[in-house]
């Protein structure tokens, strides 16, 4: 199995999303967020996982979603970015499926000007939106994490290395 030939599909509300698998580390049950003060809007804060200090991204956010508090129900999507451990928080992972011989349209064909949207797959149960987690975060919120995260001491903790 060749992780690149995979997708992690995962819903949010009645959407279908994914990454690719090479990209995911695990999927883990939410647990409580520690609030993370100074960091871009876009994470919600920390989690531990196994000793690394993660920042939770707020992916509905980005996607322009309502907002919803976390439900015992739900989870986190961790997986790497070319710089750090992110943690995705998600509604449901619905598994993962072989993207070899399917059909991704680009985004730029689409969604002119979503740089985190490598794509659109079509699946039986609807479209999905294939995410670039290097291009997730801008530059601006790139920055502002980094600088929260060196003036908390808390650097190393959750960087790709």
């Amino acid at each position: 199995m060749n992780k690149s030939d995979y997708l992690v599909v995962f819903g949010l509300d009645e959407q279908q999303y994914a990454l690719p698998l090479s990209h995911v580390e695990r999927v883990v049950q939410a647990v409580e967020i520690t609030l993370f003060p100074k960091a871009p809007e876009i994470v919600l804060g920390l989690i531990n996982i196994q000793g690394r200090i993660t920042p939770v991204i707020n992916i509905r956010k980005r996607f322009r979603l309502p907002e919803k508090k976390i439900a015992p129900g739900d989870y986190f999507i961790i997986a790497d970015t070319s710089k750090r451990l992110v943690a995705l928080m998600v509604d449901e992972v619905k598994g993962v499926i072989e993207s070899r011989g399917r059909e991704m349209v680009t985004a730029e064909k689409i969604v002119p000007g979503m740089a985190h949207v490598e794509g659109v797959v079509k699946l039986e149960g609807g479209i999905v939106f294939v995410h670039n987690l290097d291009k997730f975060l801008s530059l601006e919120e790139e920055k502002k994490l980094d600088d929260a995260i060196i003036g908390s001491g808390l650097s190393g903790f959750g960087e790709n290395k």
